[in-house]
């Protein structure tokens, strides 16, 4: 691995001055559009990857799966055990790529459209690299784990409108049609001015430690971290940017993707007792102007009480989503709405995202949600931040920072100390 030549850090504040701009990239447009082959890369080839991957075949007749790379041989052969696309799959053995270098090699293999789902702390070298390569790019969630991330996704969105490549992105409830059709309510005013938003997000832990769990003898730190990376901030950013971020998007939605005042908050670790570094819980109070604050709760407990839902009240009445959207009347009973699927509008918000991908790239319109993906991935930043140092920080003492979690040139063999579990008082925004 040469990860200097991919350094999320040194593109900050160069990429629109130093990079050519090329035309569109690889797509043909006019009558010939629809018939070309689109060759798809996958990086990250774990559960969602997997999705994302079924989701993209299944949204163009003419697209086929190309290669694929991840950290671990074992997750591409399962990937590809899943994906039962006849005619559609087309990764012998010399476009399977494996190690922390693998994106590379699926760049360079012919594809024009690429995925991005490893562990989310690689997400802005990924999107960087496949901007840089002229790919068009499914982005999943969330973008980047600390700030030097976000500010290098922001460059790279720059970038990508130079270059004329798309962005996809994974914020899934954004195309969910009833949750689209509620906020849409609320984002066009019918229900007058937001009051207050009450989000939550309370989930299991996926891929758990468990107390006692230690690195075998003989392998890196980076490469048991990255194979247990749920449990490890500095590649998964915790449970409030892996999961829960999907919430903390809908605030920022539903807000109008405004910038917040600041945001207060606490959390901490009461069930797991296992040695990586993330918290199971936090309760995050955004400050927004005009008075309105949002509150977000998630957390991470096995067996117990389970939901996500959004409360977004306001003045002429109360949205309450997403299982099944409504609109309930200020007295919070009556019904005043509620969503209705229409017959044969596809409801599948994984699929509905890249239907809607490819067929803007076979129109050669160009998608990129580079801004509000990164405001939103700040959010959540923002909110953690928050509670890891128990101080009510402003949203542009965040943007001031320069918080870097890890560099870009970890190996698998490498020594890399598990940081201390942020303590309240003690952790400092850095």
């Amino acid at each position: 691995m040469n990860p200097s030549d991919y350094n999320r850090r040194q593109f900050l504040g160069v990429a629109g001055a130093t990079l050519a701009v090329t035309g569109f990239p690889a797509i043909v447009r006019g009558q010939e559009a629809t018939k070309q082959v689109l060759k798809i890369g996958l990086i990250g080839c774990g559960g969602r990857g997997t999705g994302a991957a079924s989701q993209a075949l299944s949204a163009d007749p003419n697209v086929k799966l190309w290669a694929m790379g991840d950290a671990f041989a074992p997750a591409i052969t399962n990937s590809l055990n899943q994906l039962k696309f006849p005619g559609k799959v087309d990764v012998p053995e010399e476009r399977r790529f494996v190690g922390l270098d693998a994106f590379k090699s699926v760049l360079e293999s012919g594809v024009d459209v690429v995925i991005l789902a490893t562990p989310p702390g690689f997400r802005p070298q990924h999107l960087r690299a496949a901007v840089e390569a002229g790919k068009h790019i499914f982005c999943e969630k969330p973008m980047a784990i600390d700030v030097a991330g976000v500010k290098s996704v922001l460059e790279s969105a720059k970038l990508a409108k130079q270059k004329n490549v798309a962005i996809q992105h994974g914020f899934c409830w954004r195309y969910a049609p009833g949750v689209r059709e509620a906020y849409g309510k609320i984002t066009a005013g019918e229900l007058g001015r937001i009051v207050s938003i009450y989000g939550t997000y309370f989930g299991t832990p996926p891929k758990p430690l468990q107390p006692g769990m230690k690195k075998p003898d003989g392998m890196g730190d980076v490469e048991w971290q990255v194979a247990w990376w749920n449990n490890f901030e500095w590649l998964s950013g915790g449970p409030i940017l892996e999961q829960a971020i999907h919430t903390v998007d809908k605030i920022a939605w539903a807000m109008g993707d405004v910038a917040p005042i600041a945001a207060v908050a606490n959390g901490g670790r009461a069930m797991r007792s296992d040695i990586g570094n993330v918290y199971d819980h936090y309760n995050v109070t955004f400050e927004y102007p005009n008075g309105v604050v949002c509150h977000f709760g998630e957390r991470q407990y096995p067996g117990l009480f389970g939901e996500v839902v959004d409360r977004v009240y306001c003045e002429k009445g109360t949205v309450i989503c997403p299982s099944q959207p409504m609109v309930l009347g200020t007295d919070g009973k009556k019904r005043e709405w509620m969503y209705r699927p229409q017959p044969g509008v596809e409801q599948n918000m994984y699929q509905v995202c890249h239907n809607e991908f490819f067929a803007a790239l076979r129109k050669g319109e160009i998608i990129n949600t580079g801004e509000y993906m990164a405001n939103s991935t700040m959010l959540a930043i923002l909110g953690r931040e928050a509670a890891h140092t128990g101080e009510r920080i402003t949203w542009d003492e965040i943007w001031k920072t320069d918080q870097d979690k890890a560099p870009d040139t970890l190996k698998f063999p490498d020594a890399f100390p598990i940081a201390p579990v942020p303590v309240p008082g003690v952790y400092k925004l850095a």
